[in-house]
């Protein structure tokens, strides 16, 4: 891999994205446009259906298996100025397992060694619609209504919150008033349901089609959680990274996802049939998390499911083959908010009592990294191995951490303008994407911090998770 002065994980990153290899392709850097665990075993729990589009799956889980012991509008892009000259982007990919498209992928690529697309899926929590937008550009080229339900939507604690996406480069949401929901990012996999012999899916944010009319929309599954209880709700989200024999991802992998069973004080957890969205296995952990459910979510290369609950936690692992659980106990007094795992599977938490936490699952060892200038939120590992790390401190900004060496780099890179950072999350080119509550993204420059793209005009986005398929794609294809 060659590249240029811009020498930031370019190239690493191409998990949603059918790739043709060899030549290069010049950066975007503007635009414009509208201690001791628990660990107890559970067998499997299966159930089979059918779907349609966009499916309602049945929902329908085990409520016995239980785990025993106890648990400590219009969008506008603006460019920020730039000085001096900045030399293009160069690199080259070649073929990587995580590059549907490239030889032996089928497909076509998008020309000059680039991926054809790459899109982060944004929530609008209060509108209940989920934006993709592209992040080459920062055009937003489509806007999806997230779920059935409408009960809870208008409160800034309900609605959609965590968005997952996949190596083929497929989204899943899940909705704080309930339910999860799959959409297509190529419309080639948008079944033409009514037969008009075109695809009926959204444009971009002024056309939104109404809920079961987007034909990008796959399906929905829902849960039986109360729509205006929010705690409830499905939060921790994640795709395996599954790839197939010709090193290809697979496009429909298992997805996991969790919720709150807040009557019984359990964390209920499902895995999903991607295709179908019907559920392959499920079970239930007893919890603690201040009276919130499960709250954050990431997979390792193996599938095993990590999550962690909000504020005083606690913190999971599911094995994928087992469903054998193993609690992770913290006594710092930890403060949970966002999390993510690095390249070796280690598990990163930004606390909101402004701690970083990091546990290498192997030894089961917390440690305490440093501190940041006020409440963490949402948080995501790049191919360098610096964590970012969205603070609402004053000034609101990033703090950044070489988690190789367990140190912070930089303890405030202040954004413009700042209201309430919460996600983050990393793009194709290495770019860092930070969701700011008050209506809007930035596209950040990872080395220099400057600010190169800020998407306007979407509705008080509150989304942590994998946003981009950076998170997956770092753990299964993991850089050298």
């Amino acid at each position: 891999m060659s590249f240029s002065t811009r020498s930031f994980a370019l190239g690493l990153v191409v998990h949603l994205a059918v790739v043709g290899c060899g030549d290069d392709k010049a950066g975007t850097d503007t635009a414009t446009g509208t201690a001791g665990p628990l660990t107890t075993s559970l067998p499997p729990v299966t159930t089979t259906g059918t779907t349609d589009h966009p499916t309602t799956s049945d929902g329908t889980m085990s409520g016995g298996e239980t785990t025993t012991g106890t648990t400590t509008g219009a969008v506008s892009v603006t460019a920020a100025p730039t000085t001096g000259t900045t030399e293009q982007t160069k690199f080259d990919l070649g073929i990587q397992p995580d590059q549907p498209g490239g030889t032996g992928c089928g497909g076509g690529g998008g020309g000059n060694g680039m991926p054809e697309f790459s899109y982060i899926w944004i929530a609008n929590s209060v509108e209940g619609t989920v934006s993709k937008i592209d992040t080459f550009t920062g055009v937003e080229v489509g806007r999806y209504v997230s779920g059935p339900l409408t009960e809870g939507l208008g409160n800034v604690n309900n609605g959609p919150s965590r968005t997952s996406v996949n190596l083929y480069g497929d989204a899943a949401v899940a909705n704080r008033n309930g339910g999860v929901t799959k959409i297509a990012a190529r419309h080639d996999d948008c079944p033409d349901t009514n037969g008009n012999g075109i695809v009926d899916t959204s444009t971009g944010p002024l056309d939104v089609k109404p809920w079961g009319q987007d034909e990008c929309v796959l399906w929905h599954h829902p849960t039986p959680t109360n729509p205006q209880a929010f705690q409830e709700g499905p939060r921790p989200l994640a795709w395996v990274g599954e790839i197939q024999p010709d090193k290809c991802p697979a496009k429909n992998p298992p997805l996991w996802f969790g919720y709150y069973k807040q009557a019984q004080n359990l964390g209920a957890f499902e895995r999903l049939d991607g295709a179908t969205g019907t559920t392959l296995d499920a079970l239930d952990v007893p919890w603690s998390g201040n009276s919130w459910g499960p709250y954050g979510g990431a997979v390792n290369k193996d599938g095993d499911f990590f999550v962690t609950g909000w504020s005083t936690g606690p913190a999971i692992r599911i094995a994928h083959d087992t469903l054998q659980v193993t609690v992770f106990a913290n006594n710092g007094f930890p403060s949970y908010y966002g999390m993510a795992l690095d390249a070796n599977g280690e598990l990163w938490v930004a606390g909101c009592d402004s701690i970083i936490y990091h546990l290498d699952p192997n030894s089961q060892i917390w440690t305490q990294v440093g501190t940041g200038p006020g409440c963490l939120r949402g948080i995501q590992v790049d191919k360098m191995g610096r964590a970012f790390i969205a603070h609402n401190g004053f000034p609101a900004g990033i703090v950044v951490v070489d988690t190789v060496s367990k140190t912070i780099l930089n303890p405030n890179v202040p954004l413009p303008g700042a209201s309430t950072p919460v996600g983050i999350s990393v793009d194709v080119e290495g770019y860092v994407w930070v969701v700011d509550q008050g209506g809007w993204a930035y596209k950040v420059d990872p080395d220099s911090y400057q600010v190169v793209l800020q998407v306007m005009g979407l509705n008080q986005p509150y989304t942590y998770s994998d946003m981009t398929g950076a998170g997956l794609n770092l753990v299964v294809n993991p850089q050298g």
